[in-house]
């Protein structure tokens, strides 16, 4: 079998052929198999892709060539012919993939760093897009293209400071060296590789090593007791670690620590130490580098001369101040104990007081209550006995009257007559109309039940903070007598009782209430010919209407006017 090495063909190739060591049929003889894909190829970026079977590579031959099924054409002039005509092979190498360093490459400030990428499986990479690039494809760290490299979109802070090493770019080798590293080159890197539309790319993370000053200590005085001790160094990247050490290596904890960055990204550190054990003799600021472990140390001695020195009767109050601070919290809390005591002492001696004052109060008032209640029945008795002569207490009254039901339309006439210019109208339109009609004359109170003919009843009405009524019993004779009214009126703060017919009074007698009242309740006695009226504000007797004879129905009459009477009136 004939085997070459590949290269990359430079010839446009019309029609791809594969070549076997032999055919069955023609020993000795080549055979010829034509490409896959049957058209015109160019073989440049393009692979030649054989049958699974054949593992060798293929030239393409030009038009002049495809006479191989020539009668008499053996392989041993087919061979030379072929090797001639072809001036190179194509490769049947698979797709690439991009790797890079598995651990970071670590690089002290201001060297050069070498940021490695290498394209597997090995290959050459001279007519491949290269960029290398940090956050954003664009601009970016360097761009190789066209075999050069570009300028143009390249970042302005690595301009004249990186290079792309290519010894090795026939194996695909393409490292990045920056010169110069600075502190802003510190992170994460990536090159990518790009092949027609395949590309493929890895990441190299860097990591800047930026090595400070030995630190600079001295002391600033006594502080606490003792000595403050200051630490500082420059120029380090990342930020450094600080840490104090004894003599002996025990380390110390610092006072305080302040870390500040300049304009080149460099930290510097300041630490403090307060040291109160003027034995210790020596102490040592260590300032490291977290990345590679590196650290710069300086000591300095401190003169036990130099600590404040403690007078003896300072030392002994040191020693006797907790003892009396502890004597005196003693004191202090068993007196607060004791006062305690007698606070719960007083406190349950007042809580017996007052119970027992709380006990004779309740008796005082029991007893109390029962003589008033005894008093009271007493009181009772003697008015069961005579309460028709007696014109107080109308709550016991009504214990010898039925109620009447009735019903009260003030609420309704308040909300339909709100403004004045109505009532005005309503007063003009109702004051013509026929008292014997019960429910156009004005009343605002309607009986429930047939006239009053017999019996004892009452009712209350509501009267609130009215200016102008009337209240009271009209009588409906059963004769052709005119209707009889029974009344109390308020005008104002003028109250009246009278009693009239439509045309004249046959009373008018003015009266003096003390307290305004809010609601009245009308006892009716039919049989004694009774008729009080009571204010049920304070409990007081107003008026009464005594030794009448009814000879018809009577009911109950109210309305929110004065009574005026009318000549032309008809019933």
């Amino acid at each position: 079998m004939l085997t070459t090495r590949t290269a990359r063909c430079k010839l446009p190739l019309e029609r791809a052929l594969w070549v076997h060591g032999g055919d069955p049929g023609l020993p000795g003889t080549p055979t010829l198999w034509p490409s896959l894909d049957g058209e015109r190829e160019r073989c440049g970026m393009r692979r030649c892709h054989p049958p699974p079977s054949v593992n060798s590579v293929c030239p393409v031959l030009p038009p002049a060539l495809k006479m191989v099924g020539v009668p008499g054409c053996a392989a041993g002039c087919l061979l030379p012919v072929l090797l001639l005509q072809v001036p190179m092979w194509c490769s049947a190498a698979p797709g690439f993939s991009v790797k890079g360093p598995a651990e970071p490459v670590m690089v002290l400030l201001g060297a050069d760093a070498t940021l490695p990428c290498q394209l597997s499986p090995e290959q050459s990479t001279a007519h491949m897009h290269i960029r290398w690039y940090r956050a954003q494809l664009s601009p970016a760290v360097l761009v190789y293209k066209n075999g050069q490299e570009q300028g143009g979109e390249q970042m302005l802070e690595y301009r004249g400071r990186t290079e792309l090493v290519g010894d090795s770019i026939s194996k695909g080798a393409m490292a990045l060296l920056i010169h110069h590293v600075r502190a802003s080159d510190n992170g994460q890197y990536r090159c990518q590789f790009k092949d027609g539309h395949i590309s493929q790319e890895a990441t190299v993370e860097l990591h800047v090593i930026g090595l400070g000053s030995d630190p600079h200590i001295h002391m600033t005085g006594p502080e606490d007791g003792g000595i403050r001790v200051l630490c500082s160094s420059g120029g380090w990247f990342p930020n450094p670690r600080v840490q104090w050490s004894d003599k002996a290596g025990v380390k110390l904890l610092s006072h305080s620590e302040s870390l500040t960055q300049d304009g080149d990204g460099l930290f510097h550190v300041e630490a403090s130490l307060v040291v109160t054990d003027s034995s210790l003799g020596n102490v040592t600021c260590s300032v490291q580098n977290p990345l590679s472990g590196q650290e710069k140390v300086s000591t300095i001695f401190l003169p036990e001369p130099f600590f404040p020195r403690v007078s003896p009767w300072k030392a002994a109050l040191a020693g006797t101040l907790p003892v009396l601070v502890l004597l005196l919290i003693g004191i202090s809390y068993t007196g607060w104990r004791e006062h305690l005591a007698k606070e719960r002492e007083l406190k349950k001696r007042d809580d017996e007081s007052d119970e027992r004052n709380q006990m004779k109060c309740e008796k005082e008032k029991a007893l109390n209550a029962k003589g008033k209640l005894e008093q009271q029945e007493r009181r009772k008795k003697l008015y069961a006995a005579d309460w028709k002569k007696a014109l107080l207490y109308p709550d016991w009254r009504k214990e010898h009257f039925h109620p009447a039901t009735v019903t009260l339309h003030l609420k309704t006439f308040l909300q339909n007559n709100s403004d004045t210019e109505r009532k005005e109208t309503l007063r003009e339109e109702t004051q013509d109309l026929s008292l014997s009609n019960k429910q156009g004359n004005g009343n605002l109170i309607t009986l429930n039940m047939e006239g009053f003919t017999s019996g004892r009843y009452y009712w209350e009405v509501d009267i609130e903070d009215t200016d102008e009524w009337t209240l009271g019993i009209y009588e409906e004779p059963t004769d052709s007598r005119r209707l009889q009214f029974r009344i109390l009126e308020k005008k104002g703060c003028d109250y009246r009782a009278l009693a009239c017919c439509l045309q004249k009074y046959s009373l008018s007698e003015h009266l003096l209430i003390e307290k305004c009242p809010q609601k009245i309740v009308i006892f009716l006695d039919y049989e004694d010919g009774d008729i009080s009226f009571y204010n049920m504000t304070d409990g007081s007797h107003i008026f009464s209407f005594t030794q009448l004879s009814f000879s018809g129905s009577l009911y109950p009459y109210f309305k929110l006017e004065s009574m005026e009477l009318s000549p032309s009136s008809q019933y």
